[in-house]
């Protein structure tokens, strides 16, 4: 199967009608069917059942767009990173981390490295821990950020230490809490929490003990976005590492009176013969130590 054969599937397939796809496709509809034929022989099933004149999707043919998706998407995306390397660079280091915000600093890193290195392209590759973690692993990047519980699973991993988020609340500007320069559980009480879900154990051990203090309500919440949603109509507050801080005035964040905190780390590869990946991890271990941002 090739990528054009991929195209005219997924075509097809957002179409539901050979006619129309053919005619976006700018083929003809034999030569579409005669296609889809050949794909539905080479994986051994059938993607699409002919229903009289119209067509619908197989179960197996459902879950087979759906990886064919990610495949297009996948390869799009190598496709123009190779064109971007091939063009300017001749080498480049994959930077994977979880959120936009986890590292505030890279754009200013980017822009420094440039200047010692600029045949070097740095990629950033933002995606879940858990993806990360497994990219990572099979080397398809060269440095992955993740907190101290996490790094401390991988062996045979190089750990950086970057910088350490502390815990903070997170509310609306005109909340009444925003006035305070510290938080404290009594000031959590009567109020209604957002928990659990996308929290880290650590993060839930906080909660909980909150919980336990004082009289409060409590929501899951799945993940941060969801949490966002929920602070900014007023239906809770919560607390969060400050590494999920947007730089705008949209929510406050206010330090959380609490000992627990989230070492983050830079994980590279073992003997990385990249002695630019060495410097790079420098430079923004440099920048994380003179520059003053609230995490």
């Amino acid at each position: 199967m090739n990528t054009k054969q991929i195209d005219y599937i997924i075509e097809t397939a957002k179409t539901m009608n050979l006619s129309r796809a053919a005619e976006n496709l700018f083929i003809s509809q034999p030569s579409l069917s005669y296609q889809i034929k050949a794909v539905e022989k080479e994986v051994g099933f059938l993607i699409f059942e002919r229903v009289g004149k119209s067509i619908r999707l197989t179960p197996a043919g459902h879950q087979f767009i759906i990886s064919l998706q990610h495949i297009q998407v996948d390869l799009k995306n190598a496709i123009e990173q190779a064109q971007n390397l091939g063009k300017q660079y001749t080498d480049s280091i994959k930077v994977c981390f979880p959120t936009r915000t986890a590292l505030a600093l890279l754009p200013e890193a980017i822009q420094e490295f440039s200047k010692t290195h600029p045949t070097v392209q740095i990629v950033p590759q933002i995606a879940p821990t858990n993806q990360g973690i497994d990219s990572f692993l099979k080397k398809e990047t060269d440095l992955l950020l993740l907190p101290d519980y996490e790094a401390d699973k991988l062996s045979q991993v190089q750990k950086h230490p970057l910088f350490t988020s502390s815990i903070y609340l997170l509310c609306l500007p005109d909340d009444t809490l925003a006035t305070k320069h510290r938080i404290t559980s009594e000031d959590l009480a009567h109020r209604t929490l957002l928990v659990k879900g996308g929290s880290s154990k650590r993060l839930q051990q906080v909660q909980q003990r909150v919980i336990s203090q004082v009289p409060i309500q409590e929501i899951n919440s799945p993940n941060h976005d969801f949490t966002l949603i929920q602070v900014a109509s007023r239906k809770a507050v919560c607390l969060s590492p400050g590494i999920y801080q947007e730089q705008n005035d949209r929510f406050t964040w206010i330090p959380f009176d609490c000992p627990e905190n989230f070492p983050f780390f830079l994980c590279s590869h073992p003997h990385d013969e990249q002695s630019a990946i060495g410097d790079f991890i420098r430079l923004l271990q440099q920048l994380y130590q003179e520059t003053d941002i609230s995490l």
